[in-house]
């Protein structure tokens, strides 16, 4: 039977905040989190809104949008679906700094929007950790569950039920 010697060093607690100076810096845990990025500098997140679901790629740039292969102002024509967009870069004071590749299927218009602004917040974060706290508090992290309701057997839509007359 082999003995194994472990050398543990005694565990330190910490009574007050003035002990934290004399900790050596290694000991100290940083729990904020290393980047994805992948191999062109890019970080991938996927976004979701009603049925849609969006794949968004960004990257350093000048702040070219490009949805399914077309300008932002193609794909989404009313400004108010482009202002939902930018609401993550607003946030994070990033407006003009990064470029978003993008492509989303299913849903609607207004669906899609909130799925690629979803998809920008996520992958903000894993490009920039220290963005978190602030799009976490604006809400833009949280995928809004809302969906449609399903349709249910012996009704004429999801809650409404058949007309009847008596007479």
């Amino acid at each position: 039977m082999m003995a194994t010697a472990q050398t543990t060093q005694p565990t330190r607690t910490l009574t007050d905040l003035a002990d934290l100076g004399s900790v050596p810096a290694d000991t100290i845990v940083n729990d904020v989190p290393e980047p994805q990025r992948d191999a062109y500098g890019r970080s991938y997140a996927t976004g979701k809104r009603k049925n849609a679901i969006a794949r968004v790629w960004i990257k350093p740039g000048t702040g070219k949008v490009q949805v399914n292969g077309r300008a932002i102002e193609v794909y989404f024509a009313r400004p108010v679906l482009r202002m939902i967009i930018n609401q993550p870069f607003q946030v994070s004071n990033r407006l003009d700094q990064f470029d978003v590749y993008c492509t989303v299927v299913g849903g609607g218009l207004s669906g899609q929007a909130g799925a690629v602004r979803h998809g920008i917040s996520t992958a903000l974060t894993l490009y920039e950790p220290t963005l978190r706290p602030d799009l976490k508090h604006a809400g833009l992290l949280t995928r809004d569950a809302r969906v449609v309701e399903r349709k249910k057997y012996g009704r004429r839509k999801a809650r409404r039920g058949m007309q009847w007359a008596k007479r």
